[in-house]
């Protein structure tokens, strides 16, 4: 199984977001600050800023959700799959891109992590 940590501003908004757009499932909860979700072979854990991993470096840096790499989430048709996330008032970075793999398309979640949409070339 493949695990990826996501920094998140608000756990409880997180697992509503990953749980009701995307369909993760809810595997463990430990309180305000971790949770972990599932989806196929995939693992994601949610830290909040009350977790461990939020904690600043020893150099002074502090984590904090968002950047560039992100989770890839196959879709078999990804123009429905953006249009219903958009109607429910999902952010996007930007439109479906079509390229010789496949089409693509970057959402984030409520704290600004990408999660990208990929339909593969048929």
């Amino acid at each position: 199984m493949i695990t990826i940590r996501y920094l998140v501003m608000d756990v409880d908004t997180a697992i509503a977001f990953y749980t009701e757009a995307l369909q993760f499932r809810l595997e463990e909860r430990w309180g305000p600050a971790f949770a972990i979700l599932a989806k196929e072979n995939l693992r994601l854990w949610l830290s909040g800023p009350q977790s461990s991993a939020a904690q600043p470096t020893p150099d002074g840096r502090h984590p904090e959700p968002g950047g560039w790499n992100r989770i890839v989430l196959h879709v078999d048709d990804i123009e429905s799959t953006a249009v219903k996330l958009r109607q429910s008032g999902v952010t996007f970075r930007n439109e479906i891109l079509k390229g010789t793999g496949g089409k693509q398309v970057i959402l984030e979640d409520p704290s600004g992590n990408p999660i990208e949409l990929f339909e593969p070339a048929g």
